[in-house]
């Protein structure tokens, strides 16, 4: 009896031990990693987020990427291609890849998804690609495009997560809002559960045609607005990464022998967006004098610890035709105060969007009221939630927000286009209308004079700044913390994670 009962006990532990050990398996194999907000839609070409773009560049791929560096192009599903000697006619020739339900990733899907980002009345991306003229899929492994004319930039424009492939058969028998939540995946993961407001979860994609490559069984992104909250729950080793690490606790997490903080190079630019269809900010003296009110020095300082640098142009440093002479406003509160009274605007107040439980918005914004004060500006601060502050800054409801931008192509078309080029979405909110820039970015997206070109980018830069289109404030490494059993958890230049390489120990 008693042997037999310390058998029964001995088996009843081992299978402890076995499920324990199973379910400690499949935890190994998911990455979890803290984010500040949840994902809007997976329709690609409906958002403008880094919280979707982050995202759909492991859900889905795109003919052509950019590789690790950051700095040059290299072949996606597209395995090659040719470009005619006019540079009209791109022809790409897809390799063998499937969608995650198994079907052929075909020529056809590539069309449907660059005539959806072109055509489509729901594209936030529309311009950019209007240089297309027409696409024929003479089968289905070659996909023939032709321009109206020759594009300096549609190559790279090839590689932002709104232009990723999507299945035709699957948005024509779901429908696009079904799709949106739960999308057919030609990337590295699949959708396996969008829990709306908490996480996403995905799971590794076995019909990815670089399956073998990807080392991870899944990966969890969870939502959590709260950076101290963030910070707390990856020192407790409940998360395995986090992102948007506030400046304030780099030096703590760095000291924590369980943590690798990564402070990788960025194309990030911060930024404080100006409503030029409100009040007296449609009036350029007033927005250069809020430009001369702010001390930008003492922004980097107090909020990014050292590690920011003061940015004086939308093109960030060190990206293609950034213009590095480009001017820089003295901070002299008293010349701007001047400068408001002379165009009829003294005692100005603003409303300032601010994105609740973000340390380093919180921070700047108590700055920004304190040295606005000093030219005679009343600021209010009103704090949202940051799931909120984007719908916000589409209908118009704020005077002020700071945000950020990072690049996703190579070619500063993209942000040029979004930040000034007038397109679907407003100059990136402000409003900002200036009919000779938009000519310019017209002008040099079709410019092939690589000379040129850049004096066209130059002056782009140039007179956005006279405009005070928007503040420049300063440009900042992605800043990022994982355990120490992580391996590859790394962001290139244009903010891509490679999950594909990361690995879970």
């Amino acid at each position: 009896m008693i042997q037999k009962k310390w058998i029964r006990f001995a088996i009843a532990v081992t299978m402890v031990f076995i499920a324990f050990g199973t379910a400690a398996a499949e935890a190994a194999g998911v990455l979890t990693i803290g984010r500040r907000e949840d994902s809007s839609t997976f329709d690609p070409i409906a958002t403008a987020q880094n919280i979707d773009f982050w995202v759909f560049a492991n859900v889905y791929d795109v003919l052509v990427r950019v590789d690790k560096t950051g700095s040059k192009m290299e072949p996606g599903l597209a395995e090659s291609w040719d470009i005619s000697d006019d540079g009209l006619v791109y022809t790409f020739h897809m390799r063998d890849a499937k969608f995650s339900d198994g079907s052929t990733i075909t020529a056809a899907d590539a069309m449907f998804s660059l005539t959806r980002i072109r055509d489509d009345a729901g594209s936030l991306w529309s311009e950019s690609y209007q240089v297309i003229d027409k696409m024929t899929a003479p089968d289905t492994r070659t996909l023939v495009v032709t321009l109206k004319e020759a594009s300096a930039p549609f190559l790279s424009s090839l590689a932002m997560p709104g232009i990723s492939i999507i299945s035709q058969k699957g948005m024509e028998s779901m429908g696009v809002e079904a799709y949106a939540e739960n999308p057919v995946a030609s990337g590295a993961f699949t959708v396996d559960e969008w829990m709306r407001g908490d996480r996403v979860i995905l799971k590794k994609n076995p019909n990815f045609w670089e399956a073998d490559r990807v080392q991870l069984d899944g990966v969890e992104w969870i939502a959590i607005p709260d950076d101290n909250t963030r910070v707390l729950k990856i020192q407790a080793g409940e998360l395995d990464a986090a992102i948007f690490v506030p400046f304030s606790r780099i030096e703590e997490l760095r000291n924590d022998p369980n943590l690798t903080v990564h402070l990788d190079t960025s194309t990030r630019e911060d930024h404080l967006l100006i409503n030029h269809e409100s009040g007296a900010l449609a009036k350029k003296e007033v927005r250069q004098a809020l430009d001369m009110a702010i001390d930008k020095q003492a922004i980097v300082d107090a909020v990014t610890f050292g590690i920011g640098e003061v940015a004086y142009s939308f093109i960030p440093k060190g990206a293609l035709y950034h213009n590095y002479d480009n001017l820089k406003r003295p901070h002299d509160p008293a010349k701007a105060k001047q400068m408001l009274a002379d165009a009829g605007a003294s005692d100005l107040t603003l409303n300032y969007l601010v994105n609740a439980g973000d340390e380093v918005d919180e921070q700047i914004a108590v700055l920004l009221q304190q040295q606005l004060a000093e030219a005679g500006i009343t600021v209010n601060l009103r704090k949202m939630d940051s799931s909120t502050t984007w719908d916000m800054l589409v209908d118009g409801e704020f005077d002020l927000s700071v945000m950020y931008w990072t690049n996703d192509i190579l070619d500063p078309d993209q942000k040029t286009t979004f930040v000034v080029g007038h397109d679907a979405n407003m100059n990136y909110m402000t409003r900002y209308n200036n009919d000779r820039v938009k000519q310019l970015v017209s002008d040099a997206r079709v410019e092939m004079d690589t000379a040129k070109r850049e004096q066209m980018y130059i002056d782009i830069q140039k007179t956005a700044k006279e405009d005070a289109h928007w503040i420049d404030l300063y440009y900042s490494p992605y800043r990022n913390v994982s355990r120490n059993n992580i391996e590859g958890f790394y962001q290139n230049p244009l903010g891509r994670f490679f999950l594909e390489d990361t690995v879970k120990n």
